[in-house]
């Protein structure tokens, strides 16, 4: 399949005072007042001579493609950067993780209809490899362009978008330098291996994620740095692609849809509602799915923002605390202003309602995520945060059982399991305020002692281990 013919007119829009600037340089925060940056392509509404039902179409057949350049998230080329020419494009088989319905025995006890997109089957196990590709095919795309022989790839971290920026700067190499900043003791060793194995240089700061972003903002204001935050706009874009796969995978029908999308950084969230609202600008979708914002009681600005009055709202941002939800433990989300942006654009086609935020608190975070894995998921803790997010919703009476609740499972299960290792072993230090429920906590049972097997014959020992197995299991004779 060839690659698209389509190529757009991009530049950065600042979302504080309207200011325009040109993508030949790298962006981050306007020059003028400081806001965040939305891309917007100048010549989109040509994309509307080519009818809905055409558009869709496209997409499906480009689905089945094995052009590495449209396997992956850039499929929906003309939607997200076009202005990249393919062999800047960066592919390392992101994008096109599967919706898996929950069972039939978990949907009988939580009373909703629940699926979970896993976004840990993406390459660096995270949901944020769909913003790498973009971010760093439009960096390649600069360095052949302009001529740069060094830039540094850098971004504050604390996990998954590390692992993710490294990956993705080992694999283009050449010109690209890669660091980066995490929050000494507060990434799990899963985590922290991954940007190391990378070959990136890994920096500790004492803190919170927010004083990690701190240093990187400061470097990325000074220095040329391709900062890899969800500042950079062009990370948004290539996040969108969730919002694309999810309409693609219901054949474009998204009725009686929510999406439930953990919020850190505000990114994801905010390249989600962008996503849907192109598609349906487009006429691609005819509806618009309810999205539902979920935050830790431990790190809820933009829940506080919106649990006010709209008229008494005023933004701030909170101290955090411990929280399981790691990557959504950050008291001052970058991404907020783009929050709010496109609430407003969503709420105004959508209605009241179409846009939400939930506040759930770390003991039901981890209930979940052990809920949903006991029943054939691989949800993250923030996979946790969203079915959480999704109970919260039912008793709240805004969500049915007659609706589909789409959760976003951001990483791989693996990522996090020192938590499920605390929870099982009622380890978790006081500040968490998490304890096991009895009937989600499992630990490993030794069915026979090193005694018993030095003492007796091999065959003993196995014939007394098997009829321990049946005690404990109650085993029926064939």
């Amino acid at each position: 399949m060839s690659f698209p013919t389509y190529r757009g007119h991009m530049h950065y829009v600042c979302l504080g005072c309207g200011a325009t600037y040109d993508i030949g340089e790298l962006h981050y925060t306007c020059p003028k007042c400081g806001s965040v940056f939305v891309l917007q392509d100048l010549t989109f509404d040509t994309l509307k001579d080519t009818p809905a039902a055409d558009w869709r179409r496209i997409f499906d057949a480009r689905a089945a493609s094995k052009n590495p350049a449209l396997r992956g998230i850039f499929r929906f080329y003309e939607l997200m950067a076009p202005v990249l020419a393919p062999e800047d494009i960066v592919y390392l088989g992101e994008g096109n993780t599967p919706l898996v319905d929950s069972s039939p025995a978990l949907r009988a006890e939580l009373g909703l209809k629940t699926v979970y997109k896993n976004d840990g089957q993406n390459p660096s196990a995270s949901f944020k490899d769909r913003g790498m590709a973009c971010a760093f095919s439009f960096l390649k795309s600069l360095i052949r362009t302009q001529g740069w022989t060094e830039v540094l790839a850098i971004c504050a971290s604390t996990g998954d978008t590390s692992a993710s920026a490294a990956l993705y700067a080992s694999y283009v190499g050449g010109a690209v330098k890669s660091a980066v900043i995490l929050p000494a003791g507060k990434v799990t060793p899963q985590q922290l291996a991954q940007p190391l194995g990378s070959g990136a240089v890994v920096l500790e700061v004492p803190g919170v994620f927010d004083d990690c972003m701190k240093v990187v903002e400061h470097l990325a204001d000074n220095y040329r740095v391709a900062l890899l935050n969800s500042k950079n706009a062009w990370r948004i874009l290539g996040q969108e692609s969730y919002a694309f796969e999810v309409a693609q995978w219901y054949d474009w029908d998204m009725r009686g849809k929510c999406v439930f999308v953990p919020i850190g950084n505000a990114g994801n969230i905010t390249a989600i509602m962008g996503g849907f609202l192109k598609l349906h600008e487009l006429g691609i979708i005819e509806t618009l799915p309810r999205v539902f914002g979920v935050q830790s009681h431990h790190a809820d600005p933009v829940y506080r923002y919106y649990a006010a009055e709209a008229k008494e709202r005023e933004y701030k941002p909170v101290t955090v605390t411990a929280s399981v939800a790691q990557a959504a433990m950050i008291g001052n989300p970058v991404s907020f202003p783009r929050v709010r942006h496109f609430a407003e654009k969503y709420e105004k086609i959508g209605g009241a309602g179409s846009f939400q935020v939930i506040q759930v608190t770390e003991q039901q975070i981890m209930d979940s995520m052990i809920q949903a894995n006991r029943h054939g998921h691989i949800a993250c803790t923030q996979g946790g945060e969203c079915l959480a997010g999704a109970k919260r919703a039912k008793e709240l009476g805004l969500v049915s059982a007659d609706e589909t609740l789409v959760l976003d499972a951001t990483a791989h299960h693996l990522k996090f399991i020192g938590f499920q290792e605390m929870y099982f072993e009622n380890s978790f230090p006081p500040e968490f305020g998490v304890s096991p429920k009895p009937e989600l906590a499992n630990r490993p049972e030794l069915i026979i002692t090193q005694g018993d097997k030095d003492r007796l014959a091999e065959k003993d020992y196995v014939v007394q281990a098997a009829e321990n197995v049946v005690s404990r299991l109650g085993l029926a004779k064939k």
